[in-house]
């Protein structure tokens, strides 16, 4: 588009003042260069100007398909943020339903317990009365010959003892899981610094098979063991194992592991009474009661925790790994934040204090800062 004879215009541009002028030819930048990306004269976007031949348009043009672009982002993310809004309300009526159904399933078991074993003591109370009566008004011989009858009422007492589906009184926890909320709750925690612990290794931890970088946030595995550090009842001998020197007790606590370079590794927590010395499995992570991890091997990964060892069929091998620890709930979930996805999520009675664990067997895993 030529650009000749155009009067002065207003340039209108992202970044440049009303009335700007052209530093080259003093005239005011009313067109816009698309080749270029800014703004220009029309002596710049005439013939023999340096933009002869580029893509040209009055700057007001340009500022309108500017404003028009920002609305259309602006209503993309009204229109995605309400999406998630909506389904975020629909997923929580929907757990709070459950949550109301199951209570009200409990509570109805427990009144028809209490039914139950009102009937059952009115039983008994019927059976001891007889057997009393049998006891104090027959004689020797008599009560030789109900013998049976005594039997057969003794083992009727016996069975109205017996558990009547006890499991049904108990508040059901599985009625609250999300795989939804999950996800949103982990991007959310993650997703925010605030949210992220300061974890550095303790020194006095780190296994003879391991190196430690100078800010305590990088271990890198090494075949032959250092003679560097002095062993200590703190220190791993045995397997290539770290603590964290921060430890937990409550509340809900995130951090982040990048793991791209190494293809053996663990991340996890562990609880203070894990052994430090020796081969056995009660020193290995994810092989005792005192140990929970996400496991990666070559190609294949895992959660451990004692003999359970359950296998993740991931389709690819996570660059970072995002551990969120639940004290108040009393859940741990390991989770990719690259795509968003929560690769394991465990439930358990956790002891305390709980300590980030760490354990590589090839090339280096770090600390997200």
């Amino acid at each position: 588009m030529s650009a000749e004879g155009a009067g002065p215009r207003l340039g209108l541009w992202l970044g440049s003042k009303p009335g700007s002028l052209c530093r080259e030819h003093g005239q005011d930048l009313s067109w816009f260069c698309g080749s270029e990306r800014r703004p220009v004269c029309a002596a710049c976007a005439g013939v023999g100007g340096r933009c002869q031949g580029h893509r040209i348009c009055r700057a007001e043009e340009r500022a309108e398909e500017l404003r028009s672009m920002a609305s259309s982002a602006r209503e993309l993310v009204i229109q995605r943020l309400s999406l998630v809004r909506s389904l975020c309300e629909s997923e929580e009526q929907r757990l709070l339903e459950q949550v109301h159904g199951e209570e009200e399933r409990a509570h109805q078991s427990i009144l028809t317990q209490r039914v139950h074993w009102a009937e059952a003591l009115q039983k008994l109370d019927t059976i001891h009365n007889s057997l009393v009566d049998m006891l104090t008004h027959l004689d020797d011989l008599q009560l030789i010959q109900k013998e049976q009858e005594i039997f057969e009422r003794t083992e009727e007492a016996e069975g109205i003892l017996d558990p009547q589906e006890s499991e049904k009184l108990n508040f059901n926890e599985k009625c609250t899981w999300s795989p939804l909320l999950t996800q949103l709750w982990a991007t959310a925690v993650l997703g925010s610094l605030s949210g992220m612990e300061e974890v550095r290794i303790e020194e006095k931890t780190v296994s003879p098979s391991l190196q430690l970088s100078e800010d305590r946030r990088t271990l890198t595995f090494s075949a032959k063991k250092s003679k560097a550090f002095a062993d200590g009842p703190e220190r791993f001998d045995h397997w290539p194992n770290a603590l964290a020197a921060t430890s937990f007790q409550e509340g809900l606590h995130a951090w982040m592991v990048n793991v791209q370079n190494s293809c053996a590794y663990n991340v996890g927590v562990a609880s203070s009474q894990l052994p430090r010395k020796g081969s056995g499995s009660d020193c290995r992570l994810g092989h005792n009661a005192y140990s929970w991890v996400f496991s990666r091997y070559d190609q294949e990964f895992r959660f451990s925790h004692n003999p359970q060892h359950e296998p993740l069929g991931l389709l690819q091998c996570p660059a970072q790994l995002g551990v969120l620890l639940d004290l108040q709930a009393q859940e741990l979930l390991f989770f990719e934040p690259a795509s968003g996805t929560v690769l394991y999520s465990h439930r358990a009675s956790f002891p305390w204090p709980l300590f980030p664990v760490f354990a590589v067997a090839h090339q280096t895993i770090s600390i997200i800062h």
